[in-house]
Protein backbone atom coordinates (compact mmCIF):
# COMPACT_ATOMS: atom_id res chain seq x y z
CA UNK A 1 0.00 0.00 0.00
CA UNK A 2 1.69 3.41 -1.19
CA UNK A 3 1.63 6.66 1.56
CA UNK A 4 -1.29 7.91 -1.16
CA UNK A 5 -3.59 5.02 -0.16
CA UNK A 6 -3.63 5.61 3.82
CA UNK A 7 -6.18 8.15 5.08
CA UNK A 8 -4.53 11.47 6.45
CA UNK A 9 -6.26 10.64 9.80
CA UNK A 10 -3.66 7.42 10.10
CA UNK A 11 -0.74 9.40 9.79
CA UNK A 12 1.44 11.06 12.65
CA UNK A 13 3.64 13.93 11.34
CA UNK A 14 6.14 14.87 14.25
CA UNK A 15 8.46 17.91 13.88
CA UNK A 16 11.85 17.97 15.14
CA UNK A 17 12.21 20.63 17.88
CA UNK A 18 15.50 22.28 19.14
CA UNK A 19 16.01 21.73 23.14
CA UNK A 20 17.16 24.97 23.61
CA UNK A 21 18.12 24.40 27.22
CA UNK A 22 19.83 21.27 26.51
CA UNK A 23 21.85 23.03 23.67
CA UNK A 24 23.09 25.51 26.48
CA UNK A 25 23.43 23.16 28.89
CA UNK A 26 26.30 21.59 26.59
CA UNK A 27 27.69 24.53 25.09
CA UNK A 28 28.47 25.35 29.22
CA UNK A 29 30.34 22.07 29.20
CA UNK A 30 32.24 22.90 26.40
CA UNK A 31 32.98 26.80 27.71
CA UNK A 32 33.44 25.06 31.04
CA UNK A 33 36.67 22.71 29.95
CA UNK A 34 37.77 25.65 27.74
CA UNK A 35 38.24 28.07 31.03
CA UNK A 36 39.71 25.79 33.34
CA UNK A 37 42.02 24.05 30.82
CA UNK A 38 40.44 20.47 31.36
CA UNK A 39 40.37 17.47 29.01
CA UNK A 40 36.84 16.04 28.14
CA UNK A 41 35.91 12.98 29.23
CA UNK A 42 37.84 9.90 27.24
CA UNK A 43 35.36 9.44 24.62
CA UNK A 44 33.06 12.27 25.60
CA UNK A 45 31.17 14.11 22.67
CA UNK A 46 31.14 17.63 22.87
CA UNK A 47 28.64 20.19 21.22
CA UNK A 48 30.31 21.88 18.23
CA UNK A 49 29.59 25.12 17.63
CA UNK A 50 27.71 24.71 14.22
CA UNK A 51 25.41 21.60 16.14
CA UNK A 52 22.40 22.26 18.13
CA UNK A 53 19.99 19.52 20.05
CA UNK A 54 16.80 18.90 18.69
CA UNK A 55 14.00 16.29 20.28
CA UNK A 56 11.17 14.16 19.21
CA UNK A 57 8.32 13.35 21.12
CA UNK A 58 6.77 10.73 21.17
CA UNK A 59 2.38 10.29 22.09
CA UNK A 60 2.80 6.69 20.60
CA UNK A 61 5.48 4.09 20.81
CA UNK A 62 4.17 1.68 18.38
CA UNK A 63 5.07 3.32 15.01
CA UNK A 64 5.95 2.49 11.55
CA UNK A 65 8.26 5.18 9.30
CA UNK A 66 6.65 6.43 6.46
CA UNK A 67 8.58 9.50 5.34
CA UNK A 68 10.28 12.46 5.71
CA UNK A 69 9.68 16.34 5.68
CA UNK A 70 12.33 18.30 5.01
CA UNK A 71 12.75 22.22 3.33
CA UNK A 72 15.48 24.38 3.53
CA UNK A 73 15.93 27.95 2.33
CA UNK A 74 18.96 28.55 0.03
CA UNK A 75 22.09 26.84 0.23
CA UNK A 76 23.82 24.63 3.16
CA UNK A 77 23.91 20.80 4.44
CA UNK A 78 22.10 19.40 7.00
CA UNK A 79 23.44 16.46 9.61
CA UNK A 80 20.79 14.86 11.53
CA UNK A 81 22.72 12.01 14.35
CA UNK A 82 20.09 9.93 16.41
CA UNK A 83 21.23 9.82 20.03
CA UNK A 84 20.88 6.14 21.47
CA UNK A 85 18.27 5.71 24.46
CA UNK A 86 20.56 5.09 26.49
CA UNK A 87 21.37 8.61 26.83
CA UNK A 88 20.42 10.75 29.98
CA UNK A 89 21.22 14.36 29.54
CA UNK A 90 20.66 15.19 33.12
CA UNK A 91 22.84 12.57 34.47
CA UNK A 92 25.53 11.92 32.06
CA UNK A 93 28.00 13.97 29.73
CA UNK A 94 27.20 12.48 25.67
CA UNK A 95 29.33 9.63 24.70
CA UNK A 96 30.35 9.16 21.24
CA UNK A 97 29.36 5.43 21.89
CA UNK A 98 25.60 6.70 22.00
CA UNK A 99 25.73 8.35 18.47
CA UNK A 100 23.43 6.26 16.13
CA UNK A 101 23.87 5.27 12.87
CA UNK A 102 23.38 6.01 10.02
CA UNK A 103 22.59 9.39 10.07
CA UNK A 104 20.65 11.62 7.79
CA UNK A 105 22.22 14.31 5.56
CA UNK A 106 20.45 16.26 2.71
CA UNK A 107 21.76 19.42 1.16
CA UNK A 108 21.58 21.80 -1.96
CA UNK A 109 24.78 22.82 -2.76
CA UNK A 110 25.55 26.34 -3.48
CA UNK A 111 25.73 25.66 -7.55
CA UNK A 112 22.66 24.68 -7.42
CA UNK A 113 19.64 26.29 -8.00
CA UNK A 114 17.43 27.59 -5.08
CA UNK A 115 14.34 26.00 -6.24
CA UNK A 116 16.07 22.53 -7.22
CA UNK A 117 14.95 19.67 -4.47
CA UNK A 118 17.20 18.89 -1.46
CA UNK A 119 19.88 16.05 -2.10
CA UNK A 120 19.99 13.07 0.31
CA UNK A 121 20.80 9.75 0.80
CA UNK A 122 18.11 7.90 0.34
CA UNK A 123 18.73 4.63 1.49
CA UNK A 124 20.55 5.92 4.72
CA UNK A 125 17.17 8.40 5.45
CA UNK A 126 15.07 5.46 5.04
CA UNK A 127 16.98 3.25 7.66
CA UNK A 128 17.48 6.23 9.43
CA UNK A 129 13.94 6.18 9.69
CA UNK A 130 13.15 3.15 10.55
CA UNK A 131 15.33 3.12 13.20
CA UNK A 132 13.64 6.28 14.92
CA UNK A 133 10.76 4.56 14.78
CA UNK A 134 12.33 1.02 16.50
CA UNK A 135 13.53 3.24 19.28
CA UNK A 136 9.78 5.31 19.77
CA UNK A 137 8.94 1.38 21.04
CA UNK A 138 10.46 2.23 23.98
CA UNK A 139 11.71 5.96 24.47
CA UNK A 140 8.69 9.09 24.60
CA UNK A 141 11.36 11.54 23.65
CA UNK A 142 14.71 11.22 21.34
CA UNK A 143 17.36 13.33 21.09
CA UNK A 144 19.81 14.47 17.89
CA UNK A 145 22.22 16.07 16.79
CA UNK A 146 21.75 18.86 13.97
CA UNK A 147 24.44 19.81 12.15
CA UNK A 148 24.32 23.14 9.98
CA UNK A 149 27.13 23.47 7.41
CA UNK A 150 27.92 25.29 4.16
CA UNK A 151 25.93 28.15 4.65
CA UNK A 152 22.51 26.17 6.48
CA UNK A 153 20.96 27.55 9.61
CA UNK A 154 18.78 26.29 11.98
CA UNK A 155 16.29 29.09 10.70
CA UNK A 156 16.19 28.27 7.23
CA UNK A 157 15.51 24.61 8.04
CA UNK A 158 12.03 22.63 7.95
CA UNK A 159 12.41 19.09 9.21
CA UNK A 160 9.45 16.74 10.24
CA UNK A 161 8.89 12.89 9.61
CA UNK A 162 5.95 11.24 9.13
CA UNK A 163 5.03 7.91 10.98
CA UNK A 164 1.76 5.52 10.83
CA UNK A 165 0.96 4.19 13.90
CA UNK A 166 0.84 0.79 14.44
CA UNK A 167 -3.06 -0.72 15.18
Amino acid sequence: MTDMDKSSSEKLVLEFKEDTALTEMMRRRVSSLQKTGQKRQDGERLLLPFEAVHRLDFPVQELNFSRWYFSLLGHGRVTITGISQHWTPDLTNLMTRQLLEPIGTFWRNAEDPEESPLKCLEADMQEFGERIAELAKVRKVMYFLFAFKDGSTAANLSCTIEFIPEK
